[in-house]
């Protein structure tokens, strides 16, 4: 998606060799290289997760999967915290099978005091806000005052409104 192909940008700023895993292929470029995800997984210095929480991606990354990085890996999860297992995840850090994770999404949120992940010194956390940015915020202006435009207008928004659960009164 892309946010997967803005880091990937990033990566190849700095002269990083990517390997890709993703369900809709692209067509290879320098330094960019599509392949299976255990490929990405046995051979990554730095595995950046960026999917959606689906039935197919919950626990994607578990305790075989975890096995299969390197002790020198670490793990970056800025989409959804379900698409890791996190117990695995507390295990593998622990064991030292891999070096360190880097988490802005946890399974439970708002985020449990007590859990692991947050006093692990091989743990970096922070609060999901990666659609807090100037650009994020600007969009959904836009899009908000396109909207208002439309209805005053009387012509049907670009981007319908989900219908409502409850009634105005």
């Amino acid at each position: 998606g892309n946010i997967g192909r803005t880091v990937m940008k990033i990566a190849k700023a700095l002269d990083m060799n990517i390997l890709v895993y993703t369900r809709t292929p692209r067509e290879e470029e320098e330094n960019v290289h599509y392949t299976d995800l255990e490929t990405v997984l046995k051979n990554s210095d730095y595995v950046s997760l960026h999917c959606p929480n689906t039935p197919v991606t919950k626990n994607l990354v578990n305790k075989e999967r975890l096995a299969m990085m390197k002790p020198t890996a670490f793990l970056i999860n800025t989409s959804r915290g379900a698409v890791v297992d996190e117990e695995a995840l507390i295990e593998a850090l622990k064991a030292g099978k891999i070096a360190g994770a880097g988490l802005d999404v946890l399974t439970k949120e708002p985020l449990d005091p007590e859990n692991p992940l947050l006093s692990m010194d091989n743990v970096l956390t922070a609060p999901h806000i990666g659609g807090a940015t100037k650009e994020a915020s600007s969009r959904s202006s836009l899009v908000c005052a396109e909207g208002i435009d439309d209805f005053l207008s009387g012509r049907r928004p670009k981007y319908p409104v989900p219908p409502m659960r409850t009634k105005l009164i």
